[in-house]
């Protein structure tokens, strides 16, 4: 494909273009003019990663409900059963010279690099102990849809730290989110406290996923996709074992069935889908990954029906489009776009 004029909203990120805004429609876009095709092909197929990796995460609230262990386990196991791989896929990163702009070719990062590197591990653990319980106390449609705040709660993060005005466009797109919050949480409420609380759970499992997603989006400018995910995997399992123990959970499936659910959540939701988005964020824009990972709730949503005989009225299921539209206008504000002169990896 050869460079051409074309705009495209807020897809770009790190030096995937040179920055020559154009203000349109209120919304900013870019001349992709000066886009050379390598770098306009690396945004291709980083969205081609993050869309498939929508799709593995959404396959990961059936494999929670269907394990038979409790929800620190089952997340201790999502990642312990992950490292293999994740290791093998940092070899290859390592050998082909990728992996770190100021390590070379090992998978261990920098000093400077490692507190970011487990603050990775230390949220994505946070937001699969509180998701996990999450979905255990609430029906898979309603924690996914809730956890799926996560896009607003990276726009106001980016907004904190770094300084972007937050639009009358973004105030109202809020607004709809809450009220669609309400019409999704309807049932939930007449249901008793059980169901409440898992509820609230789902909106805390995005605030945790918004930090994470903020944060790999800082790390993936200097370390490659698989040393990120095998050491914050590493960090993550290390913080949910104890409290699988302190709960009281076995970590001992009772099955070959159940240890076929849990490889499935390991290799499919994290190395799969995980994995693609961290690898996508070093080529796309927090906020339009965050905008397209909201396929997720709406396959969970099918998935569930389909595959759990799981309801979803169609009040719900209305709230849940509401949720989504608001969602959508809150990732699609008028915040300033952040700066894409700073370099990051290729992979």
């Amino acid at each position: 494909m050869g460079a051409g004029f074309s705009l495209i909203p807020e897809l770009y990120a790190n030096d995937q273009i040179k920055k020559e805004p154009l203000f349109v429609k209120e919304r900013w876009c870019y001349n992709l003019a000066v886009t050379s095709p390598e770098k306009t092909s690396a945004a291709k197929l980083g969205l081609l990663a993050l869309i498939i990796g929508a799709v593995g995460i959404a396959f990961s609230p059936i494999f929670v409900r269907l394990s038979e262990l409790g929800p620190s386990a089952t997340g201790f196991h999502r990642m312990f059963l992950a490292l293999p791989v994740l290791w093998l896929w940092a070899g290859v990163d390592s050998r082909r010279g990728v992996v770190s702009q100021a390590t070379a070719k090992t998978i261990v990062p920098t000093r400077a690099e490692w507190p970011l590197v487990v603050l990775t591990g230390l949220l994505f653990a946070g937001d699969m102990a509180v998701w996990h319980w999450s979905i255990r106390l609430t029906s898979v449609a309603n924690a996914t849809l809730l956890a799926n705040f996560a896009p607003v709660f990276v726009a106001l993060g980016a907004a904190v730290w770094l300084k972007e005005e937050i639009t009358r466009q973004f105030l109202i797109a809020l607004i709809v989110a809450l009220i669609g919050t309400v019409m999704v949480l309807g049932s939930s409420i007449n249901l008793g406290e059980r169901h409440l609380i898992g509820d609230i759970l789902g909106l805390m499992t995005a605030a945790f996923y918004a930090g994470y997603i903020l944060v790999v989006k800082q790390v993936r400018r200097t370390i490659a996709a698989g040393t990120l995910m095998l050491w914050s995997a590493i960090i993550s399992a290390g913080a949910l074992l104890p409290l699988a123990l302190l709960s009281g959970e076995g970590l001992v499936a009772p099955s070959l069935y159940s240890w076929l659910i849990l490889g499935a959540l390991a290799l499919i939701s994290h190395c799969g889908g995980q994995g693609l988005i961290a690898y996508a964020l070093a080529h796309l824009s927090a906020s339009f990954s965050s905008l397209t990972l909201l396929l997720q709730p709406v396959l969970a949503a099918f998935l569930a029906w389909t595959l759990l005989s799981e309801p979803l009225g169609s009040f719900q299921a209305a709230g849940g489009v509401v949720v989504l539209a608001g969602i959508l206008l809150a990732s699609r504000s008028n915040l300033k776009p952040p700066d894409y002169r700073s370099r990051g990896t290729n992979d």
